[in-house]
């Protein structure tokens, strides 16, 4: 097998990956109509697979997953881009341990975004996933790379895998795609946790050294090695 025959084959691979992660979208209920989105990195490429624009999710399959660069320029499908992938092209080329990159309107963390209020650290899975406050990230404008540089921006010097755009909604990046939808589905628990908690009085800040102590565990620790 040629090294090009290698990279189709690992294209393939992510096709299939990328559009069935699209489901845990929908099943966790991060988004609705067509909105969101997931891709991942094509590993020792300067590509990326991303969701077509304005697909319905029942309608999304792996030949329709589209190929681009790390410009956001089509390499291959038939269909437009996701609207978001010159800024995922953007967090792609500035943090080369991304592998993966979603985004999501999710309900109660986007109503957090709205307000442009990080979620507090005042839950174990708070500390053992965000390793702190989810932060805020900048107003930006969709369609360029604008959203891309206000991500890398804010979570650059942030131990949290998920940022809230203001006035936009979420976007997650992990060592793969898998790793980055998990973190937008624990965004959106933790941010309507804490707001239910809100409710009933003032939420119990962690202490910094709790917050350290159970991020290093849940990231060194816990669960299979």
């Amino acid at each position: 097998m040629t090294v090009v025959d290698d990279v189709r084959s690992t294209i393939q691979g992510l096709r299939r990956e990328v559009c069935a992660l699209h489901e845990q979208l929908t099943r966790y209920q991060l988004v609705v109509w067509t909105a969101g989105n997931v891709s991942a990195r094509v590993p020792g490429q300067d590509l990326l697979v991303i969701k077509p624009s304005g697909v319905s999710y029942d309608d999304l399959t792996p030949e329709n997953m589209v190929v681009c660069d790390l410009e956001g320029r089509v390499v291959e499908g038939e269909h437009a881009p996701s609207s978001d992938t010159e800024a995922q092209a953007y967090v792609y080329r500035e943090m080369p341990h991304v592998g993966g990159v979603v985004h999501t309107h999710s309900t109660y963390a986007t109503a957090w975004a709205a307000r442009g209020e990080p979620v507090p650290c005042v839950l174990t899975m708070g500390a053992d996933e965000f390793g702190g406050e989810i932060p805020v990230g900048p107003f930006a404008v969709i369609g360029d790379d604008s959203i891309g540089r206000g991500i890398v921006e804010t979570l650059r010097g942030s131990r949290s895998p998920a940022v809230l755009m203001r006035n936009h909604g979420v976007f997650a990046i992990g060592k793969d795609a898998r790793s980055a939808v998990k973190a937008a589905v624990m965004c959106e628990d933790v941010a309507r946790t804490v707001h239910i908690s809100r409710q009933l009085g003032d939420p119990v800040p962690l202490a910094p050294a709790q917050v350290d102590a159970l991020f290093d565990r849940y990231q060194n620790v816990y669960g299979q090695r």
